[in-house]
């Protein structure tokens, strides 16, 4: 029985406010949600209707926290998306380790990803190509936005994030190359990309802060070959990840 203390709770984790204050989120959608199950995250409300219930019998007989079977209607009034007819599940934000970019490390650093689409796309990206580890900048959007999430699907449960400031973080990694994609840059078609170091991506229509242009070692650009004035910032990544991986695969 879904009781109105849990109503209420989950309805709050639609402001960022709440979800710092909770330190909880919730996903929704058969993808999102057996992904987060099977995933280290704490798992603590899960919400399922009996369609959703009979697809995946196994995975709720594992399950310890509160299971609450509910209409399609429910799910449709608590979430973000209308379209989610099958889970929704709320869990806790890990608490942030310290950590260095290590040898061998390669790491996304986003300086202020304003649109929650992006960002999530830029997660899903990331772990495609095997990056587990991406550093937020404090005006970057809130990874645990319910968009962000959905647009990651299921991702965001196989990356590391780390909110800092973006100058500090890239003092306290003195070493290691740092790549920023600038127009002015190297074609990154033929740039020498080493296997670890940071790849700074900026903000969606000022790209990377002037502050942390003096921590960018090696300016790279993704040529364009028609009249388009830019790329949206999460294709730019795919195209810039997918150019380190296929050096170090040539490498192999």
């Amino acid at each position: 029985m879904l009781s109105k203390n849990t109503l209420k709770f989950i309805k709050s984790l639609h402001q960022k406010k709440f979800r710092k204050q909770e330190q909880a989120f919730f996903v929704e959608g058969s993808k999102n949600v057996t992904e987060l199950l099977q995933s280290d995250f704490e798992t603590t409300h899960l919400l399922f209707t009996p369609k959703f219930g009979a697809n995946y019998m196994d995975l709720l007989k594992g399950y310890s926290g509160d299971l609450i079977e509910v209409s399609e209607q429910v799910l449709e009034g608590l979430g973000a998306f209308k379209s989610n007819g099958d889970a929704l599940a709320v869990a806790k934000i890990k608490k942030e380790e310290a950590f260095q970019v290590g040898r061998g490390d390669l790491c996304l650093a986003l300086d202020d990803i304003r649109d929650p689409g992006n960002l999530g796309t830029i997660i899903r990206v990331a772990d495609w190509y095997g990056i587990s580890k991406i550093v937020l900048s404090t005006q970057t959007t809130d990874v645990y936005n319910p968009k962000v999430l959905q647009a990651s699907m299921g991702s965001f449960t196989r990356v590391q994030f780390f909110h800092k400031q973006l100058s500090t973080f890239l003092e306290n990694n003195p070493g290691l190359p740092v790549y920023g994609a600038f127009l002015e840059g190297a074609n990154v078609h033929n740039a020498s990309l080493t296997p670890d170091g940071i790849i700074v991506m900026g903000n969606e229509s000022q790209g990377i802060s002037s502050h942390l242009s003096r921590f960018i070692t090696h300016k790279i650009t993704i040529p364009s070959f028609g009249a388009a004035e830019s790329l949206n910032v999460a294709v730019a990544t795919a195209v810039i990840c997918d150019n380190f991986r296929r050096q170090r695969c040539s490498k192999e």
